[in-house]
């Protein structure tokens, strides 16, 4: 039994050690804020944050805008993931594809998706339309870089066997491609991921009556920085939430990879 119980205390212990230097911080803020060092006003101390988050909660606002941005990032989420791993595997697999779209990708890649927003209105109005186009933009162009080079940095052995024993082209895809591309892509849709919850406050600027992104922005309109610092707050758990979501589904996934956990 001692064994078995052995580890929880480890487990523990790593975990608070985890929240140590953020609860740390937080004091701090706290007691700078009480002994006057901080301006409330244009900092508000943790508890009235967390005065405003329950106040959000309690009145139901708080569940309306987190379920509107939710459903934007996950819809333009989605999207950005369907064409960039169908983009990437094909440039990555096809030269002729590659050669054929890089030079307009490259192009594109630079502009950030803020840029979009005058085209985006022309384009879809200011529905939802234009909202998830913006996201699209954010999350596509990470995961469609690492898929390519995912793709790309198969082993040339591999490629050189597939080739000796004519393996068609689809089954060496299927079996021996993707698989070993698999970490990296993963990598890219975390980062596409985390791409979409930053983006979603650019296109809640585009005539949003709900979600964290318009809370953000009309706490500034009001000049009410406790109200910013809930939706930024808000956002980091949804963000943070999401992205153990799709690590636990990468780690039932590649289950056969082996990581260095550091020093």
């Amino acid at each position: 039994m001692r064994r078995l119980s052995a580890p929880w205390p480890a487990a523990l212990a790593h975990r608070a050690s985890r929240l140590g230097l953020p609860i740390a911080l937080i004091l701090l803020w706290q007691l700078a804020s009480n002994a006057g060092l901080v301006s409330r006003t244009l900092l508000p101390a943790p508890s009235d944050v967390a005065d405003t988050v329950w106040w959000l909660a309690t009145s139901g606002d708080l569940w309306r805008h987190v379920s509107a941005s939710s459903l934007r990032v996950l819809q333009g989420f989605g999207i950005a993931a369907v064409l960039a791993l169908a983009l990437g595997i094909g440039m990555g697999v096809f030269r002729q594809l590659d050669h054929l779209v890089d030079l307009l990708l490259q192009v594109l890649k630079p502009v950030p998706p803020i840029a979009w927003i005058p085209l985006s209105i022309l384009w879809f109005g200011i529905d939802e339309g234009a909202k998830i186009f913006i996201i699209v933009l954010g999350a596509f162009f990470p995961i469609l870089t690492s898929t390519v080079d995912a793709v790309r940095q198969t082993d040339g052995r591999y490629v050189e066997l597939a080739k000796v024993l004519e393996l068609p082209r689809g089954l060496f895809i299927r079996r021996i491609m993707l698989p070993g591309s698999l970490p990296q892509i993963m990598s890219g849709l975390r980062l596409g991921l985390a791409m979409a919850w930053m983006c979603v406050v650019a296109a809640e600027l585009i005539a949003a009556s709900s979600g964290v992104g318009f809370l953000i922005m009309d706490g500034r309109a009001m000049s009410q920085a406790d109200l910013v610092l809930a939706g930024m707050l808000c956002m980091g758990v949804l963000g943070k939430f999401s992205d153990d979501l799709l690590r636990l589904t990468e780690q039932r996934l590649i289950r056969w990879r082996t990581r260095f956990a550091g020093l």
